[in-house]
This record gives C-alpha cells, sequence and structure tokens, in this order.
C-alpha cells in the first residue's frame, strides 16, 4: 500500500510556519501482516515506523491523498471500508490494484484505513491508523482546549457522529448517559459481549431447586429416611403416594434473569439507533451491512431456548459475586455498567467523533469573547443566558442560532451587554433568528459573533453594535505575524455595510452597528501584531482582525483591551471616532447595475443649497431618516438633488459614511462625497419633492426617462409640491 500527496511539501511548510516541526507528530499502528511501513523524508530518504510508536506526521485537514494498495493474485475483491458512502466510491478495485483519494476536509484527530479483501471465501480486514493534523493549531494541546471550554460551557456540543476522524475518551459516572456515547461504547464492547453471552449460554450457572412429588413405593429409587416409617406403616398397600422432596437443577437465576433483561434492553435499544443512522444521507452500504449482522446476532440470541426456563428480572437483591467474578457474566455485567455511563474526554479506549474544526473554533471564539465580557463588566452582574443547544441530527446537538443564543449581561436590572451566537441577518428571517430591528435588504449576511453594548449616557440609550467573524483560516505570514484572509477582511465591510438600523422612529434603542472584526488563529509577537497593518486598521477604519488561539494569553490580551476600550467609551467619543469610516463603506468595484438617486435636499443640515443645486458641491447630506432600508448603499453611484420640484443636474458619488448632528431623535446621518457634476440639457420635474426625502432610487434607463418625460422650459417659473 502506498499513500501520496502532490502538495505536500508546501502543506508541510505551512503547517511548521503554524505550529513548529516540534508539533507535527502522529501515533502510526496497524493489524498483522505488515513487514515495514516507511515515511519519505525530505531529503528523499526513506524513514521506518514502529508499530504503535510517534512519527512526523503524514495526514493534514484538506489535502487530498490518493491511495494505492496492490493485493496478491489470489485476491479477487477487495473495497475500502468507510462508514461514509462517499468516500467507498472514490476507491475502485480494478487488476488486482485498489485507488482512490481521500480529504479530510476540516476533521481532525485519530483515524483509519480500513481495507476489507476476499481470499477465497474468507473475508480479511487490514487496519492502518494514524492522526489527521490540523495546519493552522497545534492538535495535540489546542484541540484538547477547545473541547473542554465547549464542554463546560455546553455539554455534548462537541460531538458528532459520521465523521472521518476520532477521538478516544474514557467512561465517567458523572451525568446522563447520551445514545451517541451509548452507541459509541457498545461499538467497543459488542464483540466482547456476544462472546460472553454465548459462553454463558453453553454454561450456564445453576442453583438447585426443591420440588415435591407424590410416587407410590415401586417407583422409589431411593428411601430417604423421613419416610422410613411411614413406608413400614403402609407397606401392604401398594397404592399408598409417598410425598418426596426432590433437588433438580434451575437456569432460572437472578443472574441469568438479569442476562436476559440486559440482553433484550441492548438489542431493542441497538435496533432503534441502527434505523435512525440507517436514515442519515451518506451511510455506507458496508457499515448497514456491519450493523445488519450484529442485530442478527443479538436477536439470536435472544431466541436461544436456553431463556424459555429464566423468568423476568425483578431486580437485584443483593450484590451477586457471579455477576462480579464468574466468567461471561462479569463481562455482561461490565458492559451493562459502561452502557450507563457519561463520559469524559480525558484518552481512553473508546471513541467518539468530534464537529469539524471550523466549527468548534467559531463556538470557541464565541465562548471566548462572552468570557471577555463577563470579566470587564464584573462579577456582580447578572448574566441571562436564553441561549440554548438544539438537536441536529440522530445524536448530535448544535447552538440555537441568532435570538436562541442570546447571552444578556444586566446589572440591577439594566441591560448593559448583549451577545449574540451566528444570527442571519435577512427581512424574512428578522422574527425568527435575527436581532430585532437589524436588516440586510439584499443577500443574507450571517457574522458570527454579534456583541451590543447599552449606552446609557446619551439623551436617549443607544446600543452600539460590534460583528466578529470567526475564521479558522491564515492568509499568510508577514514580518513574523500570521495575517487573516484578505477576503474575510473585505467580508467584513460588507457585513457592517449590509446591516441597518431598521426602525428609526419607534421607541426601541438605537443601534449603531460600529465595527467588524476577524477573529481567525494566527500567531505572533504581541509587540509585531500590534504594528501589524491588519490590527492598526482597527484604529483608523474599525475594521481589522484579532489572532485568537488557546493558550495565548498575550494576543487574547490585546482583543481584551480593546473590549474594555469600548465598554468604557462614551457614546457620543465612539460615535466621533466612527464618523468617518462606520456603517457604509465605499468600495471602488462598480456595480453591475449602478443607480441613480433622486434625493430632496434637507437645508437643515446642508448649509449651501445653492451650491448643491448648482453643480459646485462637494458634499450631500440626506435627511432625518435616512437611505431605505430595502436599498443597497453600495449600488448608489449617481445622486440627483432636488430642490424645489427641480431637477437640474447629477453627481457622481465618490464615498459614503455617516455623520453625527446635533438632533437627539435622528443623531446620525448619511454624509456623500460628491465629485463630478453632469448638467441636465433640460430641467425635468420630479413630482411630489417629499418623496425623495429618503432618495428615490431607479436605474439610469429609469432616470433618463424620467428626465424626458419630465423635461421642462427653464423659463418656466418653479413650483414645490
Amino acid at each position: 500500500m502506498s499513500i501520496e500527496c502532490g502538495k505536500f511539501g508546501a502543506i508541510w511548510d505551512k503547517a511548521v510556519r503554524n505550529v513548529g516541526a516540534e508539533n507535527l507528530t502522529s501515533a502510526y499502528s496497524w493489524s498483522g501482516g505488515v513487514e515495514s511501513v516507511v515515511r519519505l523524508g525530505d531529503d528523499g530518504s526513506l524513514q521506518p515506523i514502529a508499530n504503535g510508536e510517534t512519527a512526523p506526521a503524514v495526514f493534514f485537514d484538506n489535502a487530498d491523498y490518493p491511495i494505492w494498495v496492490e493485493f496478491e493474485k489470489n485476491v479477487k475483491n477487495a473495497r475500502f471500508g468507510s462508514i461514509l458512502q462517499n468516500d467507498n466510491d472514490n476507491f475502485s478495485f480494478r487488476k488486482g490494484i485498489l485507488a482512490g483519494f481521500i480529504n479530510y476536509g476540516n476533521d481532525i484527530g485519530k483515524s483509519e484505513i480500513n481495507i476489507d479483501y476476499s481470499v477465497g471465501s474468507e473475508v480479511r480486514h487490514f487496519r492502518f491508523g494514524f492522526d489527521v493534523l490540523s495546519t493552522k493549531l497545534n492538535y495535540h494541546e489546542h484541540w484538547r482546549k477547545i473541547i473542554e471550554d465547549i464542554e463546560r460551557e455546553y455539554r455534548m456540543l462537541s460531538l458528532d457522529y459520521m465523521k472521518r476522524t476520532f477521538h478516544g475518551f474514557s467512561p465517567s459516572t458523572e451525568g446522563e448517559t447520551p445514545e451517541l456515547v451509548w452507541w459509541s461504547v457498545f461499538a467497543g464492547e459488542q464483540e466482547k459481549f456476544v462472546r460472553a453471552v454465548k459462553s454463558i449460554i453453553e454454561r450456564p450457572r445453576h442453583r438447585l431447586h426443591g420440588t415435591e412429588s407424590f410416587v407410590r413405593a415401586d417407583r422409589l429409587t431411593r428411601i430417604p429416611i423421613s419416610i422410613e416409617n411411614e413406608l413400614a406403616e403402609h407397606r401392604r398397600e401398594q397404592a399408598h403416594l409417598y410425598r418426596i422432596e426432590q433437588q433438580i437443577q434451575s437456569n432460572d437465576t437472578q443472574e441469568n434473569r438479569f442476562l436476559k433483561y440486559a440482553l433484550g434492553q441492548i438489542t431493542t435499544k441497538y435496533e432503534v439507533l441502527k434505523a435512525r443512522i440507517e436514515a442519515l444521507k451518506g451511510v455506507s452500504d458496508a457499515y448497514c451491512d456491519e450493523m445488519q449482522t450484529t442485530l442478527g446476532t443479538l436477536k439470536r440470541l435472544q431466541r436461544n431456548p436456553f431463556f424459555r426456563t429464566v423468568g423476568k428480572f425483578k431486580g437485584l437483591n443483593q450484590e451477586s459475586m457471579v455477576l462480579q467474578k464468574a466468567t461471561g457474566y462479569s463481562q455482561v455485567y461490565r458492559t451493562w455498567n459502561l452502557l450507563r455511563r457519561a463520559y469524559s474526554l480525558y484518552d481512553g479506549i473508546y471513541r467518539l467523533q468530534s464537529k469539524d474544526i471550523a466549527t468548534l473554533y467559531e463556538i470557541w471564539c464565541f465562548i471566548e469573547v462572552s468570557h471577555i465580557v463577563k470579566e470587564l463588566l464584573g462579577m456582580d452582574v447578572d448574566v441571562d443566558h436564553r441561549n440554548r443547544m438544539e438537536m441536529n441530527g440522530v445524536f448530535t446537538w448544535e447552538l440555537g442560532k441568532g435570538e436562541h443564543s442570546r447571552i444578556l449581561f444586566k446589572k440591577d436590572d439594566v441591560e448593559l451587554a448583549e451577545l449574540v451566537y451566528n444570527p442571519k441577518h435577512t427581512e424574512r428571517e428578522n422574527d425568527s433568528i435575527s436581532i430585532e430591528n437589524l436588516v440586510v435588504p439584499t443577500v443574507a449576511q450571517k457574522p458570527d459573533i454579534v456583541l451590543q453594548l447599552t449606552k446609557h449616557d446619551a439623551k436617549k440609550d443607544i446600543k452600539m453594535t460590534y460583528l466578529f467573524d470567526a475564521k479558522y483560516r491564515i492568509g499568510g505570514k508577514v514580518n513574523g505575524v500570521d495575517t487573516p484572509p484578505e477576503d474575510a477582511i473585505n467580508q467584513m465591510h460588507r457585513y457592517r455595510d449590509a446591516i441597518y438600523y431598521k426602525e428609526h422612529s419607534s421607541e426601541t434603542l438605537k443601534k449603531e452597528v460600529v465595527g467588524g472584526y476577524i477573529l481567525f488563529p494566527g500567531d505572533g509577537q504581541k509587540a509585531d501584531v500590534e504594528v501589524s497593518r491588519f490590527y492598526k486598521t482597527i484604529g483608523e477604519v474599525n475594521i481589522g482582525a484579532f489572532p485568537l488561539r488557546p493558550k495565548d494569553k498575550e494576543n487574547r490580551d490585546l482583543l481584551v483591551k480593546f473590549v474594555e476600550s469600548l465598554i468604557g467609551k462614551a457614546s457620543a467619543d465612539i460615535l466621533d471616532e466612527s464618523i468617518p469610516q462606520k456603517g457604509l463603506y465605499y468600495t471602488a468595484d462598480k456595480p453591475k447595475e449602478p443607480v441613480y438617486m433622486v434625493l430632496s435636499i434637507d437645508e437643515n443640515v446642508n448649509d449651501d443649497a445653492e451650491a448643491i443645486m448648482n453643480g459646485t458641491a462637494t458634499t450631500l447630506i440626506m435627511g432625518r431618516k435616512g437611505m431605505e432600508e430595502t436599498k443597497d448603499i453600495q449600488a448608489v453611484r449617481y445622486i440627483a438633488p432636488v430642490r424645489k420640484a427641480r431637477i437640474c443636474g447629477f453627481y457622481k458619488v465618490e464615498k459614503a459614511n455617516f455623520l453625527r448632528v446635533d438632533d437627539s431623535e435622528y443623531p446620525v446621518r448619511i454624509r456623500f462625497g460628491v465629485g463630478e457634476w453632469q448638467k441636465l440639457e433640460h430641467p425635468a420635474k420630479f413630482g411630489i419633492q417629499r418623496a425623495a426625502f429618503r432618495g428615490c432610487c431607479m436605474s439610469r434607463d429609469e432616470f433618463f426617462r424620467l428626465c424626458r418625460e419630465q423635461m421642462v422650459d427653464e423659463a418656466a417659473p418653479d413650483s414645490e409640491s
């Protein structure tokens, strides 16, 4: 068998940069019949690997691994033995060679390559075990910390099923027994359990059971002392019946009753869970066949005639030494107790599968941000956890999204902060999982974490909204510092720009979207991170990134100090600092369909309306209510100002941002920076001027059609509707 990876050199170098070569080790193991296992070194040398020992890793996340297995001529059939049908479909057996490839995606942990092959009528199995490592995080250290933090906060949230990798765990006496744990424990115990039941049936423990019968004298095989006198008295009465007590062996013991009960309970539960697993998409045919074989074995044992004379189990009246020490019985009793236990994620002989590392990292970042907010607000703050876990699939859970994951931080019934996980911002979903009053007019935008800080120092309470997006990706390395992926930073601009405050006129708290930040598993010295471009842009445009990984206290402190500054800052200062860059990020990319916006001039905030109308202005400020939520600010490329119901020309828009004004009800306006002015050959009339207070958007064709159809003589008197 040979395993290759075409880009292994680049993958290894990337992992070394991010994690360090000393942490890129894997434990290897395999079944019998192997002469040698070697790894090709960087210098072309062959490095031997011993069974059960650790060596440099070969398998990493998100990489293709072609696998080639060549068999002897007496092997007529072979297949790849994964529980996932898609993986099995990637392999084919032809002319004595089994070939295919596997990609572990974001699944990291222990894994196995299982090969089933036929020699004559015998089916043989080969297993090769190894670790799949992350190229971004230290699997041996960081993964364990992420799992521990998640499990401490949300029990079972880290677990998953139908994954390519698994992790060792140990049974625990504390907590309930999740079905996933039950299934995983029984998978490791079923062979021993079946062997134990069979051995008991073949050599069961009996007990002597006294029976009473009445027989004639000629039927007595022996004469008990208790009836000697009675026999002498009735020796002439051949029909006289004598009462005899006999001791016979019986299988109806409390231990055999327990065996019957345990076998029945296990078989029933196995059958129920098997049916649910088979209903999952992607389960391999081989795995279904394996489950059916196990269920058939359990049911045949249930139907064994041995159990016909065994009564109903009514519990154990006292401690049974037979169940604890007798051959067969002790194994059944052990399996039964293991199946009733919870789990501990300390490494053990049983297998559990976890969510992929990208999902785990995202959840962990949410927990870290919640811990930071809690630490900074103080221990006397009340934390209202409205978040909950929701069943997802056969065995697994996921964290509720949006409103279902909200954490409120209060003090004396006054709301201080709110944290929400994975909201989806669309009009359609506002009532279910989105943040109240925050909408996106076009496509769904979904930052992973939304932090809202309530400020009580303004005339009206105001909520400052900060968006965090956890990305299990690293863009590169600059000056010894890992950098976030550039497209993630651009996406954060779009997140922030797309999320609007919906209802200005209501009594609800205002929500100002101030900034957006990427959380990524980067590394670097704190001093170097502080001078990196992605960190400095946080102060410049309120969009940037924070490296965040387990056990990296120094870089975590950067995020702590930043959130601390947000909590301590006055709302006026935050608005002043965010005016040049927040809320509307105007990109240089031309939209597919540039929008022309007809806009009435609000002379309360625009000092020189005449300059705006004659084409000499450089800025144009929208009215009190701002742009309609259903319009996309990114697409507005031209503004045609309206005054006294006349359009005289239009400006090209160069940028857009927020402006804070002295208005307690509507303190924030949209300010456009405008450039080139194009005067219309003839002015056009625009019907009802107030219809354009929030901007009337239209396509280029619609705008020029309006100008043609509503063209007026420049000498005609102005009118205002």
